[in-house]
């Protein structure tokens, strides 16, 4: 009976003690972290509800009561930069114990696949990597999450950058960092959250969305469960496969199509190369066809022809007038030497068998890639091709960070809020190119979301696109990176913001430009600026006015800074083009004149209108001023665009 009391007893107290939840802290706080100085640092967790928490932290010792909901927090009091400290939260069952955690600098790296970039991938990499020993810059790697309502709490751990861990760090975020704390001195902390060909618009929260009347219709779209998600996704494809092609073949009809005598007139067509995803074929994954005709002028030489395809997403193919001339899985560019006589003058026939299992699928190459050569014989490939859904793949119902909107702010930015941060580098926008003018709108939008759940109009410094032959846009055809461009400058006007100009550092074949180097270095040019009220100059000439004298326009800059140069050894201005009331541009002379440009063409006898980098790829725009910083791409005119109508959920 005794033993059973002394049982029973034991029993309650482990049960009493057991009833006790653990105090936690979201993985925003970890060792090895760096925490903002100069501003109240806010630490918050989870207990049981009512429960004590103490925070002890560089000498400060601030105390909690967990709410009914669980949660709570603290503020401790703002510190200089210093360290390393270490951090202890405790509660009534444990202790947390965060081991070298420094003071200092923290920013948020956010945006797409440039942002996303890491330093292995960046120029001259190996020598970088070997030299990245800097144990103050540390980064948080926020893991890859999508939510439909907001989340509280991320994956993801801090790293000291040593040569082991700077390999994962964000090529732009670390040499970003390793310019400021070789300025200032102090522990530099990066949050990189990111995700490679994200829209803005799933980085934003629904609440700030909803305030704007279009982009408010897409929010209410939001589902409530995935299980609807894959759902509709499953009838959105069907009833899209039913309109385009009357449903899938049948088991035998896609052998048919290499055929060069099949009609495949019932085809529907899209442009190639490009992303099938913006073609016409949202969110597929999937085995594709894609057709073409090609006349061979009679007399032409035939020998040693190839055909080049450039990259294909993700495996191919390819037949020419009915026989396999090659296949090849995996990214990258495609060149089949085609067995003599197989081309004749005349009509013949391409096909091409495309799987992809995820993300972009396509033709993916630049378009000069796309080709029939030999040797007299060079015949483009690029343009309008047929194509026909072989199969389906249940990865197309499966939901991405673009199926709705808002996915990315509530997993991967509302749980760090309300982390104390100096501000935000974002590189992003090359998804959004279709929608240029709405990203007049929907990029601000997102800044002044973040900044008013932080409470403060932190600094956002971001990356203009860089040069990109995205769709070969100029300003005769109309460009949809120049016009995401100009909706980038745009944005300047909100207060705290800063912008690197890349027109000379991309790469026209190469979405991913490997000089990271360069864009760190003058994002943190304009962070000195923005933030720390470093004098001098920062970024590049910016237009201010135009002036019309005879044929000839003159047009006038800010941030010109010690005077402006062609950066070219012969001193030849390139990039500008001017036109005349019938709106029609022609390519410029122009020449520096002081603080200013003079621009003419010979046959604009009364100019109306100057651009200069409005193309795709602008990498041929070459104004600086002496402090080495390109001018900002520019349109003196408000002619209409080809985005104007582009909406996002269209």
């Amino acid at each position: 009976m005794k033993g059973f009391k002394w049982s029973a007893l034991l029993l309650s107290v482990l049960v009493v003690q057991g009833a006790f939840a653990d105090v936690r802290l979201p993985q925003v706080f970890g060792s090895h972290m760096v925490l903002q100085r100069r501003k109240p640092v806010p630490v918050w967790g989870w207990a049981d509800a009512g429960e004590k928490v103490t925070v002890l932290f560089n000498n400060q010792t601030k105390t909690a009561k967990a709410g009914k909901d669980g949660k709570w927090k603290v503020s401790l009091d703002p510190m200089e930069a210093g360290g390393p400290y270490q951090m202890l939260v405790k509660g009534k069952a444990n202790t947390i114990t965060i081991d070298d955690v420094l003071s200092g600098e923290v920013w948020i790296c956010s945006g797409q696949s440039n942002m996303e970039w890491p330093l292995a991938a960046a120029n001259n990499a190996k020598e970088e990597i070997k030299a990245a020993n800097y144990p103050q810059i540390r980064q948080l790697l926020v893991k890859k999450d999508i939510s439909l309502a907001p989340k509280d709490d991320i994956e993801g751990e801090w790293a000291v950058c040593n040569p082991e861990t700077a390999p994962r760090f964000t090529a732009v975020g670390y040499f970003f960092a390793r310019q400021l704390q070789q300025e200032l001195n102090v522990p530099i902390g990066l949050i990189n959250t990111s995700w490679g060909g994200t829209h803005s618009e799933t980085w934003t929260s629904r609440e700030a969305m909803n305030q704007d009347s279009e982009l408010g219709a897409v929010a209410k779209k939001l589902p409530a469960t995935y299980e609807e998600v894959i759902q509709s996704g499953k009838e959105r494809t069907q009833a899209l496969l039913e309109k385009q092609q009357g449903g899938l073949p049948t088991a035998g009809e896609p052998a048919r199509w290499t055929d060069p005598t099949f009609d495949a007139s019932q085809w529907k067509s899209m442009n190639q190369p490009g992303d099938w995803e913006w073609g016409g074929l949202p969110t597929l994954d999937g085995v594709v066809w894609f057709r073409r005709e090609v006349m061979i002028p009679e007399g032409s030489n035939l020998n040693k022809m190839t055909l080049q395809a450039g990259s294909i997403d993700d495996r191919d193919s390819t037949y020419v007038n009915g026989q396999l001339v090659g296949s090849t899985k995996g990214i990258g560019p495609r060149s089949y030497n085609l067995p003599e006589g197989l081309l004749k003058p005349g009509r013949n026939v391409i096909a091409v068998r495309v799987v992809d299992n995820s993300g972009a699928g396509g033709l993916a190459g630049p378009p000069e890639q796309l080709k029939l050569s030999g040797e007299r014989l060079d015949l483009p490939l690029a343009g309008q091709w047929q194509y026909r859904v072989e199969q389906v793949f249940p990865s197309s119902f499966k939901p991405g960070p673009n199926t709705y909107a808002t996915q990315l702010f509530n997993a991967m930015i509302n749980p760090l809020i309300p982390y104390a941060i100096e501000g935000a580098i974002w590189y992003q926008g090359e998804s959004n190119a279709g929608r240029a003018y709405q990203y007049r709108r929907a990029f601000p939008i997102m800044i002044q979301d973040w900044r008013q759940r932080w409470g403060s109009d932190f600094p956002f410094l971001f990356v203009q696109l860089a040069s990109y032959n995205a769709g070969n846009g100029n300003s005769q055809r109309g460009s949809s990176w120049a016009e995401l461009r100009e909706a980038q400058t745009m944005t300047l006007q909100l207060p705290n913001t800063g912008m690197a100009v890349t027109s000379d550092i991309g790469e026209p074949n190469d979405i991913h430009p490997r000089n990271k180097q360069d864009v760190g270095k003058r994002l943190a040019a304009e962070a000195m600026r923005v933030v720390y009220g470093k004098t001098g100059v920062s970024a590049g000439p910016m237009f201010d006015k135009l002036a019309v004298q005879g044929n000839r326009a003159v047009l006038t800059f800010r941030n010109v800074g010690s005077g402006l140069m062609a950066k070219d050894k012969y001193g030849y201005l390139k990039g500008f083009e001017v036109a005349g009331a019938d709106k029609t541009f022609h390519y410029a002379k122009a020449e520096v004149q002081g603080d200013s440009v003079v621009v003419w063409a010979d046959s604009v006898a009364a100019p109306v209108a100057v651009r200069y980098g409005w193309a795709d790829d602008n990498s041929e725009a070459n104004l600086y001023n002496k402090e080495a910083f390109p001018a900002v791409p520019f349109r003196t005119d408000t002619w209409k665009g080809i985005t104007e109508e582009g909406k996002f959920g269209k």
